[in-house]
């Protein structure tokens, strides 16, 4: 199966999966799930060309196999996180950026958290970029342990199972086949769009909050709402004379 490489050659989910098999696609999902390094790779697109690899016989792997040990990666991936979370504490935030490593993945995934609470490790696991940092950010802010299992468990079972799942479904339809690198494409897209939506809001949010800063100003500009041909009050040093 021939697809359309989203960026690099070596990041292509096909490519991938030819080249690294199912131990590839494993260390894939376990790195992506909680690793700062993990987070440029690709996981939806991935998931779902592992299912409709598997359903078309070019991937020797049962399904329920597959899906079984994509979800034990995508937990231990959270998990992972969430330690590297509580041992690093606030100095994550302090951390300077560089070439693998930007502060604003780090903020994103904060606000993620802070905005949707304990589902945001179900909710994270299908917005790129914030599904890596989220379980690190979930250990940060010493998340109770039990409830941050049951979370991981349920996000690693409706993302890694369900997104597997979805590309064995689909990979029986010939359409599917015929257009597979449209679908992958519109899968990145749609993984994305969480992501520029929290960016518009948040930029139309800076735009309100910078206007009504502005109203303000001009509310208390001295003289503003004198009546014509009234003295002004005395102000400042002069009051007190």
């Amino acid at each position: 199966m021939n697809t359309l490489a989203l960026g690099p050659s070596w990041l292509d989910p096909d490519y991938l999966i030819q080249t690294f098999g199912p131990i590839g696609v494993l260390a894939i999902v376990f790195a992506e799930s909680g690793l700062l390094i993990g987070f440029f790779l690709p996981g939806d697109s991935l998931l779902f060309t592992t299912g409709l690899l598997i359903t078309t016989g070019k991937l020797d792997m049962p399904l329920w196999l597959m899906c079984t040990l994509i979800v034990a990666a995508a937990v231990l991936g959270d998990q992972v996180g969430y330690l590297f979370g509580r041992k690093v504490g606030p100095s994550l935030f302090k951390r300077p950026d560089s070439k693998l490593f930007k502060q604003e993945n780090v903020e994103k995934a904060h606000e993620f958290f802070e905005k949707h609470g304990p589902k945001s490790l179900i909710l994270a696991r299908f917005v790129p970029i914030v599904r890596t940092f989220t379980p690190i950010i979930a250990g940060v802010s010493r998340m109770n342990y039990r409830l941050f299992i049951t979370y991981n468990i349920i996000g690693g079972v409706l993302w890694g199972a369900g997104v597997t799942l979805l590309g064995a479904s689909l990979g029986k339809v010939e359409f599917v086949h015929q257009h597979i690198e449209m679908i992958l494409v519109g899968i990145v897209l749609i993984s994305v769009v969480p992501i520029v939506i929290e960016v518009l809001r948040s930029r139309s949010q800076s735009k309100k909050a910078q206007v009504r800063g502005g109203d303000h100003g001009d509310h208390d500009a001295p003289g503003d709402h004198d009546a014509p041909g009234t003295p002004n009050p005395p102000r400042g040093r002069h009051a007190k004379r």
